[in-house]
């Protein structure tokens, strides 16, 4: 497994998905502040010209050192174009976060567009940031890291919002399989791990709010923890909030994979039959 001081040093080049805002934003930051050379992709054209000012501001040679490429990561090509480029521009890259996400809002029987959208952008530009740059970054021979944002609605799938939650359920699925995948490889220096953020207050979870709620995490707070876990080796990388706790979050997992050995109702959780117990089980 790479090691996180082996990745982030000076003149070692960071892909930073999503970077526009949110953890993708203060991941970039926080590696630049590390000498890394920061490569920030996301759609929004207006926004990621800002994000480009603020990550400068943390770099040592801005001029050189900071470059945003506008990218919809939904695109195979567009994700494969953005690979040669960086490879032909920056250099070999030593760590990359896919990080990209949306969250429109869905249910299971409304419009496709939504269920297009939602999976192009948060399971298939994971899977195509991963597949583009992944065999460079084998190839270079160096210690790397692929770091893949995922939810904790992959895991315990709430109600609400299927098409979310099937594609953040994908990429847990995908990058279990990937850090198989990469341990079973001679020679190969890189690791994968997978992000699960507690509530953060970021563009996509503030729903019109001009102000972090007190339960929410800041994004930087996020990136401390994922900084230390990644310094422990961690692949599951689970962070708490203001609000829910790391004991919290193992019970609420653990029963949702009971839903299957105990055989009860899938989502039982919020099942009126089973909403006494789970709350017992939570306060044993």
């Amino acid at each position: 497994m790479a090691d996180l001081q082996s990745v982030v040093g000076t003149g070692k080049v960071a892909v930073v998905t999503g970077a526009a805002s949110g953890i993708g934003l203060a991941a970039a930051q926080f590696l630049a502040g590390r000498g890394m050379r920061i490569v920030l992709v996301d759609n929004d054209a207006d926004r990621l010209a800002e994000a480009e000012k603020a990550v400068a501001e943390r770099s040592q040679n801005p001029a050189t050192d900071v470059v945003s490429m506008v990218t919809d990561v939904s695109d195979l090509d567009a994700v494969t174009a953005l690979e040669r480029e960086i490879a032909q521009r920056v250099g070999p890259v030593h760590l990359l976060m896919n990080n990209a996400g949306i969250q429109p809002g869905s249910s299971v029987f409304g419009a496709q567009a939504s269920w297009d959208k939602v999976l192009g952008v948060n399971l298939m530009g994971i899977i195509h940031g991963t597949r583009a740059f992944g065999p460079g970054m084998i190839a270079h021979g160096e210690p790397a890291m692929i770091i893949n944002t995922g939810s904790k609605q992959g895991i315990t799938t709430p109600p609400g919002d299927p098409a979310y939650n099937v594609a953040k359920a994908g990429v847990k699925a995908f990058t279990e399989a990937l850090e198989h995948e990469l341990r079973n490889t001679a020679d190969c220096q890189v690791s994968a791990h997978l992000l699960i953020p507690g509530f953060v207050y970021t563009p996509l979870t503030s729903r019109g709010r001009a102000e972090k709620p007190d339960a929410a995490w800041t994004p930087e707070q996020t990136v401390d923890f994922m900084i230390e876990s990644l310094e422990n080796g961690d692949f599951y990388i689970l962070c708490p909030d203001n609000d829910v706790d790391r004991a919290t979050d193992e019970k609420r997992i653990a029963w949702a994979a009971g839903d299957i050995i105990e055989n009860r109702p899938p989502l039982s959780r919020w099942h009126p039959d089973y909403k006494d117990a789970f709350s017992a089980y939570l306060k044993r």
